[in-house]
């Protein structure tokens, strides 16, 4: 992400609010597959998105684990899909 040194904490949130959202949409689509089978990279997208948010270097007390898990439970949803 750049040079980041001169982020606000309002942008951070921002970023935080976004890659929840990414977060939330890797659970529902592992909880409701049908939902989105109009959309077969809907993971695959996600996924990429939190692996780069969660190397960001401005992250200060923020609670990074929802971007972990649903990384790992979206890496294995699409490693099941591909058997």
């Amino acid at each position: 992400m750049g040079k980041n040194e001169n982020i606000t904490s309002e942008e951070i949130a921002g970023h935080y609010s976004a890659a929840m959202d990414s977060a939330n949409l890797i659970n529902d689509v592992i909880a409701n597959p049908d939902a989105y089978i109009s959309d077969p990279t809907v993971l695959d997208r996600n996924v990429d998105h939190l692996l780069l948010v969660v190397d960001w270097s401005f992250w200060t007390d923020e609670d990074l684990t929802p971007f972990h898990d649903a990384i790992s439970a979206g890496k294995a949803a699409i490693a099941a899909k591909a058997e």
